[in-house]
């Protein structure tokens, strides 16, 4: 923790009373939560940015996409629209932010909504004559103007929030205790062999209530790069030179899984908005080699000057173990909790 956040504690301190304040009035009804006659499953997390949220939902869609209509709501972060909007064929990352857009591409057959006021964008898709049976609300923990049915919480196995303290001394965005209403607590971006022994030391540093469950996930990188044409495997082009290049919050695994000495890095911020500025630069900087990026960031950039030599590294999220034992909670919910 450099000094800057620890001189800013006192300020932690008053955020954290205000967000419990909050949440006080919300769990005594003071505050009004809406629910909804249909499953609604919020993905989120306590801190800022960086758990894996996008591969979680993700990997709902792909569980539950061939038993149920499914929609994704997003609040679309640094989009250039407002309000309630719909994916459909006229969409870009720029109307509905990056990682939405991304569901929109990849899974046809799933709605796909951007809206900040989440109880008004579950309406608009409840008044689609198409309505859906199941949502997924992405990054939506700490919404509690919508009561949804079922909360999944991320943490990232490097950044455990119980290792955290409140914004702006950590990254917390609400205390610790927040992680209560979660029914499912998902430690992301562990190791792949990660040991038995150390998933109980963190069960038991997490201190959770015997009726959350808790699951591991691993970061699992595609053995194949893709652009608009053609696919190359990662093993043809890890001697090669290429630049490698990200706007996420974390990109440090994603470097790690492609770089060699003769490779370049380009970080960007998260969700950047790419500018002809940057687009020169990158194309300079890459000297006609190859340039990969992460998924996220290729929807922000497919259609621009770059086209011609940016590839894409995929990513999903796969369980350690007990990964039917996940499956089975969520399809249970569902399962008692849908409408005829």
């Amino acid at each position: 923790m450099n000094l800057l956040r620890k001189i800013l504690f006192p300020f932690a301190v008053l955020y954290g009373l205000i967000t419990s304040i909050r949440n006080f009035l919300f769990d005594k009804g003071i505050l009004k939560s809406t629910s909804f006659d249909v499953p609604v499953i919020a993905v989120g997390n306590l801190s800022v940015g960086g758990t894996g949220k996008t591969p979680q939902i993700e990997y709902l869609i792909r569980l539950l996409t061939d038993k149920y209509k499914v929609a994704t709501l997003s609040r679309g972060y640094k989009r250039k629209s407002e309000g309630f909007v719909l994916a459909g064929e006229n969409s870009n990352a720029e109307i509905l932010g990056d990682e939405p857009f991304q569901f929109y591409q990849k899974f046809p057959n799933v709605k796909v909504a951007v809206d900040a006021n989440r109880t008004n964008g579950i309406m608009q898709l409840l008044a689609h004559p198409d309505k859906p049976e199941v949502i997924l609300l992405d990054d939506a923990f700490q919404h509690r103007k919508v009561k949804a049915g079922f909360y999944i919480l991320l943490t990232a196995f490097d950044d455990l929030y119980a290792d955290d303290y409140m914004l702006p001394t950590g990254n917390l965005r609400e205390s610790r205790s927040g992680a209560e209403r979660a029914n499912i607590v998902i430690v992301t971006k562990c190791p792949n062999n990660l040991s038995e022994e150390k998933q109980t030391e963190i069960r038991l540093k997490l201190k959770l209530n015997c009726s959350q469950q808790i699951f591991f996930t691993f970061i699992d990188y595609d053995t194949v790069i893709y652009n608009k044409d053609a696919k190359i495997a990662v093993s043809e082009i890890k001697s090669e030179p290429k630049l490698l290049l990200a706007g996420i919050a974390k990109p440090k695994p994603f470097f790690e899984y492609l770089k060699t000495e003769n490779d370049e890095c380009l970080t960007f911020p998260d969700h950047h908005h790419f500018s002809d500025a940057d687009l020169e630069s990158i194309q300079k900087k890459a000297n006609g080699n190859k340039i990969i990026t992460t998924e996220k960031d290729y929807v922000r950039l497919k259609d621009s000057k770059l086209v011609s030599q940016l590839y894409y590294l995929p990513i999903k999220s796969t369980f350690i173990n007990h990964q039917q034992n996940f499956d089975a909670s969520i399809l249970d919910y569902i399962k008692n909790n849908l409408r005829s």
